[in-house]
């Protein structure tokens, strides 16, 4: 595949933003959550989701309170690293000469990860402009900035060429925005035969409507999880046709189990996903799908 240049996707301006987008602006513009710094700062990949994978529990055996917090500190970062290895895996087969476009990007992890595994091409775009600054400069510090850009955009008009990824993906940054205008720009943007995965939390709409701690969860982030069944049918309406999905649940609950743990770096929340896992009214989900 030939591919465009890449310089010459990062001078559009940002789109006109809702009310609610500049709240969700301004929160991740204002937000210097431990619970995000101090993981990135273990090897400058800072993510912004959750981990998966069987714990080390020996790390709360530590006698000593300073190892004690440092051993917490990168359990945790491990386990969140899993989770973005796990989306990457899903993205390929890549090679060097493709682009991949990750949406709702954060701190820049995602981007990362995807780069470093395939040599691919990465466009992160996110709502805040604090965000993007950061990961561009992280990005020069690791000198692959020629290959992997951060933009201050809107994931749902992002201006970019249509057909131009061969890959793109949401990491839990679905619950700011409507399925449908999210899942029209992925297609639009992914070439015939292009893979999209998302992981994300949403309410089990067996259940009926969304519980208690999923609502306490929109409260906490400002968000608005969605049903399950939302994403497939917003995908069936925008050629995007699952290949595989699968319920992270059960994976999850060992990182939070273990953040609820670590003092320095909870945020009142813990108790409320733990809750929402275990009585099934909330998933964590990956979803892949073709663009067809």
């Amino acid at each position: 595949m030939t591919t465009a240049p890449h310089a010459a996707v990062t001078a559009a301006p940002v789109p006109a933003q809702s009310t609610y987008q500049t709240r969700v602006a301004d929160y991740w513009n204002a937000e210097e959550n431990p619970v995000n710094l101090e993981l990135g700062q273990i090897d400058d990949l800072y993510h912004h989701h959750y981990g998966i994978g069987a714990a080390d529990w020996t790390v709360l055996d530590e006698p000593d309170p300073g190892l004690r917090r440092e051993r917490i500190t990168a359990e945790l970062h491990r386990l969140e690293h899993a989770q973005a290895e796990l989306l990457a895996g899903h993205l390929g087969p890549l090679s060097p000469d493709d682009r991949v476009f990750d949406a709702g990007c954060g701190r820049g992890g995602g981007s990362v990860v995807a780069h470093l595994r395939y040599g691919c091409h990465a466009d992160g775009v996110t709502i805040s402009a604090k965000q993007a600054e950061f990961a561009n400069g992280q990005a020069h510090k690791r000198c692959i900035d020629a290959k992997v850009r951060y933009h201050h955009r809107n994931m749902l008009d992002t201006g970019f060429a249509s057909g131009a990824y061969a890959a793109s993906w949401n990491n839990e940054s679905t619950m700011y925005v409507e399925l449908d205008l999210l899942f029209a720009e992925h297609a639009r943007l992914l070439r015939r035969g292009g893979r999209y995965v998302v992981i994300t939390g949403c309410y089990n709409d067996t259940y009926g409507r969304a519980s208690r701690e999923v609502s306490l969860i929109n409260a906490h982030y400002i968000c608005d999880i969605h049903p399950r069944s939302a994403y497939f049918r917003a995908m069936a309406r925008n050629r995007l046709v699952p290949v595989h999905v699968e319920d992270l649940t059960e994976a999850a609950i060992p990182y939070w189990e273990l953040r609820q743990q670590a003092d320095h770096l909870v945020t009142g929340i813990e108790d409320t996903f733990l809750t929402a896992y275990k009585n099934g009214s909330f998933q964590y989900l990956l979803i892949a799908a073709d663009r067809i």
